[in-house]
Formats: structure tokens, sequence, C-alpha cells
């Protein structure tokens, strides 16, 4: 009997979680559980993408700048001064947002590197097209077919790589994630099962649901299936739902918290995850955006509560994990009518690892005089995304070929040459 993998689904009458609330690459290779080996050495990437364009300016404050303040009377965060609600001092020049304050210590162990003024050098000011281009990795190209991430995996091609190299916790396979190479999308990682009511019925059902999937002609089907239910048993194997964190390492509440508590748990169980992905949204503020306080303010509490937890989690391997934030542009300079922001330029990106060249702001400052905004009204940009996407890919993951990754760009370093220690 010949059948396509939709008409199984829609007249089945069982439904299978890795294919719904988890989606599987049908490229996988085939592998056995004995494949998975303990991950230790491994370089390991985690991409947060902070949905929205988040201000840059108001995440990491020029406090030396005196144009800050007169461009933003209503919203701009008070300088530090120990007060409440006052920004935190990092270098005497640039502060943190009072929200980030659990990013301070990581950033004085020299654990944190802030990439200022940077982003796409697109102009664009849709969200969807420059988000878009960020996942491409090909600004201004919307013809582009995969994303970077998965073009990296593609660059480094791993025969015993098993099909949790590389995971997206959320409901669909991100578009950075998109390609040849084999990736996973998963909503939660204690749902990736077939359901089928539990117990002896739900064994039943699996073992039969594998016997359709081997015996259909479909090549496609037959590997897909297979694929999937080596993923889920291999998972099974590790037992991820008794996991407990590291002391202290408190995860906020939400689905925001809970996707990077399972991103740790997928790493610590040592089944060769490789490459992790997960989103945040609401940084599009263009009204209630606040100062010290307000939508901005909540959102970033979150942010960085949750990195913080995360990393701390992984603190016995920070030297095999990045953690790279990103968005797709940041905000105006000048507050809006509403007190708030619109769409603008350049942003700033965080990236968390044992081996990073922490405790500074990295990238050349432009300046907020009228005559260094780009277009007279945004932070200009002067360090492209691919060039720090780049700088992470080869020198943390270790890929050769970074042209593969970033085709037509000339990766240049030279604004935050040395972001590693090694």
């Amino acid at each position: 009997m010949s059948m396509d993998r939709r008409f199984f689904l829609k007249n089945g009458g069982i439904a299978l979680a890795s294919l719904g609330a988890a989606t599987v690459s049908p490229s996988f290779l085939t592998r056995t559980m004995a494949q998975a080996s303990r991950s230790g050495g491994k370089k390991v990437l985690i991409a947060i993408f902070q949905r929205g364009a988040m201000d840059g300016l108001s995440a990491v404050i020029p406090f030396g700048e005196p144009d800050y303040y007169n461009l933003r009377p209503s919203i701009a965060i008070p300088r530090p001064n120990g007060g409440q609600g006052s920004a935190i001092d990092l270098d005497g020049y640039f502060a943190l947002h009072p929200a980030l304050a659990p990013f301070k210590p990581v950033f004085d162990s020299g654990q944190l590197a802030i990439v200022h003024a940077v982003g796409s050098p697109d102009n664009t000011r849709s969200h969807f097209d420059a988000q878009d281009y960020m996942e491409s990795g090909t600004p201004g190209v919307k013809s582009t077919t995969d994303g970077w991430l998965n073009r990296y995996l593609q660059s480094k091609a791993d025969p015993k790589a098993t099909p949790f190299r590389a995971v997206s916790l959320g409901a669909n396979l991100p578009r950075v994630m998109q390609g040849k190479a084999p990736a996973i999308a998963m909503t939660n990682i204690n749902d990736f099962t077939v359901r089928a009511g539990g117990g002896q019925m739900a064994q039943a059902v699996q073992g039969g649901f594998e016997a359709l999937y081997a015996q259909t002609v479909n090549d496609a089907l037959r590997g897909t299936g297979k694929e999937t239910f080596d993923a889920v048993r291999m998972l099974k194997q590790v037992n991820p739902s008794q996991y407990k964190p590291a002391e202290g390492a408190n995860y906020p509440r939400g689905q925001f918290g809970d996707k990077l508590r399972q991103i740790a748990q997928l790493i610590k169980s040592d089944i060769g995850l490789e490459v992790a992905f997960t989103d945040i949204g609401g940084w599009d503020t263009h009204a209630n955006q606040g100062s010290s306080q307000g939508q901005l303010a909540i959102r970033l509490t979150e942010l960085s509560q949750g990195v913080a937890a995360l990393y701390a989690d992984l603190q016995d391997r920070a030297d095999d994990v990045v953690i790279l934030t990103m968005t797709e542009f940041g905000r105006t300079v000048k507050e809006n009518g509403n007190r708030s922001t619109d769409h603008g330029h350049a942003s700033v990106m965080f990236a968390l690892g044992g081996n990073i060249r922490g405790g500074k702001v990295h990238g050349q400052w432009p300046g907020l005089k009228s005559s260094q905004l780009y277009e007279g009204r945004d932070l200009a940009l002067t360090t492209d995304f691919r060039d720090l996407f780049g700088e992470i890919a080869g020198k943390h993951m270790g890929t050769k070929n970074l042209n593969s990754i970033f085709p037509g760009h000339q990766i240049n370093n030279s604004n935050f040459k040395g972001l590693f220690r090694s």
C-alpha cells in the first residue's frame, strides 16, 4: 500500500506527538541509542531570538552620551548613582538597565560580552523581512532557502550525530534551522512520544505504528517514522523528567523559563545536542515602553533571569557553551509621541560563555549626535551581525568554511576582534 504522510496522519486516528508537538526533519540518518555519547568537550551554541526588535539603547545605556538624555526626556534610564531604578554602571560610559541586574555578576566574571551597534546592514524596518534576513544570514536576499544555523550543520557533517544534534524549543522549526541538515522542533520534551492513552495500550499502539511505518513502500515516510521512534526511545532512555537544575539556577516562571530549562536538560542528558534555539517575543515597544519600569523592563527581567539561570545551570560545562542573543533591529534614538520608540536600525546583542572575552562592551561606538545617526534617526550600525555570528561559528564551533554559512559576505572581525579567550 502506498500512502503519504498527510494521508496517514489524517486518517490513522492516532496522533504522533513527534509529528505534532514536535517536528522532525525527514533527512535524519537512522541512529541507535548506543550512538549517544557524552557531550563533554562538544561545543554547544544556544541561540535566543528576541522577536519584535529590542531597544538596545535602553538595555545597554550609553550614559556617557549627553545626547542620550536630550533625545529621551521621558524614557531615558537614570544615570548610575546607586539609587532605585538607576542604571548599573559597567565601565564608566555604558550601563545595564536595572532589569538586567542578573547579568552583572556574569559580566564582572568576564564571561559576558556585550556587542553594541550591531545588526543587519539592510535598511528594512519590517519585522518579517528583518527576522528572515537574520535567520537566513543573507540580508537583502529573500530567495535563500535555508537558515545559517542549518548551513553550519551542513558545513560540519557528523556521521555519528544523534537525532538531537539540533533542537528548537518551539511549535515549529524556525527559519534559521530549516535546510538539508537534520533538526527537531518540540514544544515539550516530556511530550515527545506517541500518544495513545497510556500503559499497555500506548505500547501496543506504538509497536503497531512503527510496523505500519516500516511496511510502507514510501521511503520518505518509512525513514521519517523510524528516525522519529529512534529519537523517542533515545530521549526516554535519559529520562529527562527526573531532571533537577543546578543550585542557583532559578528559572523564571512561564514559557521562556521552561524552554531554557529544557535546553539545559537536553544538554546535560548527553544525547549529542550541539545547536539549540528558542525565542522570546514582546519587544515591539511603540507604546508603554517605560524607563526603569514598564513594558520593556518586564521583558528584560524575564530575559535576564532566564539566561542567567541557564548559564548557572550549565556552569560545569561553561567552557563548551556559548549563549547568544539576537534581535532583528533596534529602536529609534528619539522617543516618540507615546513616550516609547519606533522601528530603528542597530541594537545590542549578548554573548555568554566560559571562553568569551567578556567584561567589556565590544564594537565601535558610533555616537548619538545628529550627524552620527543612521538616516538622521537611528543608532548607526558598526558591526554586521554576520561578523559576530561568524566569529562564534568559527572560533567556538570550529567550522572552517564561513563562506558557505554566510555566502557573499567577507567576515570582518575588526570591530570586536578577540571575542574569545582562546
